[in-house]
């Protein structure tokens, strides 16, 4: 991995470039895998199945290629800049057309760059998407601290607040004085945060994650308590579908993320735990890996957590979780935002954020709509229905 170093506050270029000797030993250490014995159960309710991570190891050691992967990484713009004493690595794509609106789209876990790149082309040139000149956006994807290409903290502090006011002050250095931001996951949370800051500048926010839950409500989620009187069915579901997800991940990182030395040390630890985020994801990829042509391909998984092994982030982005609970941050509560909101509802995401917590949630909300198909990784899976819903989110905007 190279750059061209200058002062702190410089927007520096950036190259990925893995030696082949690390590619040799990610192999080597695939083949020398100790496998447990198969589940005990005919489903993945004991989490990853051995048939998925077996396949997925037959392909990643034997069939994979980086190195398309890294020259396609290439063919984009790269730079690193400091900010808050910390190196945040970012894709900037401007479009060929002048008034484009500028975009800060955040990722999340286990995701990264890959989660958002199929975005870059319909966004920056719509003329070739189905869109038109007045659709462009110029194109910011920011790697998360602690993951990629981004510099990995080495105190505390670096919580979802503080990355909004990071990806604030970066807008603000490339130049952009009127801009838009879009997230999920983790990038959902810290756009929400991006617009209870609001930074000069930043004039709407699109999610498809939604912080929506009331307090009480998302009180009685997590201690388990019964559900405040007065919810609609569609209220209830939605609590339902939060609880189905177990979480298992984000309890480990969010309280031993140091423990997991296994995930820096093991590129099958490390996939399996990144496979198991939610089981409707799992599911999907489970089929990508047993011949299934469906959202994401094998290759944009092992894209992802081939990046994750490279920059040896298992751990660094793991932090992200324990720096959310000693800040007491609500996964799916509400942040109090007040710029103009967009939300995306997607079927098979960790719950179905409903209109009537939506407009409670985000008072100048502009948009609302729920999609037939996509889930947790909605820009990863479905580009072509995010593509659309930033277009008509921003529309009013421009």
């Amino acid at each position: 991995m190279t750059q061209t170093t200058t002062n702190s506050n410089a927007i520096r270029p950036f190259q990925v470039h893995i030696a082949e000797e690390e590619i040799i030993e990610l192999r080597r250490r695939i083949n020398a895998t100790r496998w447990p014995e198969k589940e005990t159960v005919t489903d993945q309710s004991q989490g990853v199945q051995l048939a998925t991570i077996q396949e997925l190891a037959r392909y990643w050691a034997n069939d994979y290629d980086w190195r398309k992967v890294e020259a396609k990484l290439n063919a984009m713009p790269h730079f690193i800049t400091e900010i808050d004493g910390l190196d945040i690595h970012f894709i900037h794509v401007r479009s060929k057309h002048e008034n484009a609106m500028p975009i800060v789209i955040a990722h999340g876990w286990p995701g990264s760059i890959f989660e958002q790149m199929k975005l870059i082309e319909p966004l920056t040139n719509p003329t070739a998407f189905g869109g038109n000149e007045a659709d462009a956006f110029h194109v910011v994807i920011p790697s998360m601290p602690g993951y990629g290409f981004s510099g990995k903290p080495t105190t505390t502090g670096w919580d979802p607040k503080r990355i909004a006011s990071a990806y604030g002050e970066l807008m603000t250095r490339l130049g952009y004085t009127k801009y838009v931001a879009h997230g999920g996951d983790w990038g959902a949370i810290v756009v929400d945060f991006m617009g209870v800051q609001e930074p000069k500048g930043l004039i709407g926010l699109h999610t498809n994650m939604a912080g929506v839950i009331p307090a009480d409500a998302d009180a009685a989620i997590w201690s388990g308590n019964p559900l405040p009187s007065g919810l609609s069915d569609e209220e209830k579901k939605a609590c339902a579908q939060v609880l189905e997800n177990k979480f298992a991940y984000a309890a480990m990182m969010g309280t031993r993320p140091q423990t997991l030395t296994g995930l820096v040390d093991s590129p099958i630890g490390l996939a399996t735990f990144m496979l198991d985020h939610d089981w409707k994801s799992l599911a999907l990829i489970a089929r990508s890996f047993a011949g299934v042509q469906e959202g994401l391909t094998r290759d944009d998984v092992l894209d992802n957590i081939s990046l994750f092994w490279f920059t040896n982030s298992g751990i660094s982005a793991s932090r992200i979780y324990w720096e959310n609970g000693q800040a007491g941050i609500s996964f799916f509560g509400i942040k109090g935002v007040k710029l103009p909101v967009a939300v995306s509802v997607y079927p098979d995401e960790l719950y179905e954020a409903p209109k009537s917590w939506a407009e409670k949630a985000y008072p100048n909300l502009i948009h609302y709509n729920k999609l037939p198909k996509g889930g947790h990784f909605a820009a990863w899976e479905q580009p072509e229905y995010v593509t659309l819903e930033l277009r008509t989110a921003f529309k009013t905007l421009r």
